[in-house]
C-alpha cells in the first residue's frame, strides 16, 4: 500500500514510470502466460525495461484450487511456453514443500492461556499444545 511521507496508510497510486502492458496467452488447458511489457506514462513502449514473462496454473487440494505463480526467464512468448512445464513443475513443488513446512510448524507450536505465563512454583497452569 502506499504511505505518505509521514508513514500513515495512504490512498493506494499507481507509479506511472512503472506501468506495464499486459498481455495474456493461454492454451485452455494447462495454464496462463503472462507477457508484461513495459511501458512509458503515454502508453509508449519503454526500451529501457526488459519485458518480463509469468506463468500461471493450479492445482486442486483439500480446499479448492491453490494457484501457483512464477516468473519465466525467456526472450519471447514461444521460448516462454517451452520452458512453462518445467517451471511449473518447481514451483509447484516448491509450493508443497513450503504448505508442509507450515503444517509442521502449526502442529509443533505451544499455545499458552491467556494472562500470559503462569507461575510454574507450585500447581501451574495449563500449557495447550494445538
Amino acid at each position: 500500500m502506499a504511505t505518505h511521507s509521514e508513514g500513515r496508510p495512504g490512498e493506494p497510486e499507481i507509479d506511472p514510470a512503472g506501468l506495464f502492458l499486459e498481455e495474456v496467452f493461454t492454451d485452455r488447458r494447462v495454464g496462463t502466460i503472462r507477457r508484461l511489457t513495459p511501458v512509458t506514462a503515454e502508453g509508449n513502449p519503454d526500451l529501457s525495461r526488459p519485458v518480463s514473462y509469468i506463468g500461471e496454473t493450479q492445482v486442486m487440494s483439500n480446499v479448492g484450487a491453490l494457484p501457483i505463480v512464477f516468473e519465466i526467464e525467456a526472450a519471447n512468448v514461444g521460448e516462454a511456453a517451452s520452458r512453462f512445464g518445467a517451471l511449473a513443475k518447481e514451483a509447484i513443488e516448491r509450493t508443497m514443500r513450503e504448505l508442509q513446512d507450515m503444517r509442521r510448524q502449526a502442529a509443533s507450536s505451544i499455545v499458552i492461556p491467556q494472562g500470559g505465563v503462569p507461575n510454574l512454583g507450585g500447581g501451574g497452569g495449563k500449557i495447550q499444545l494445538p
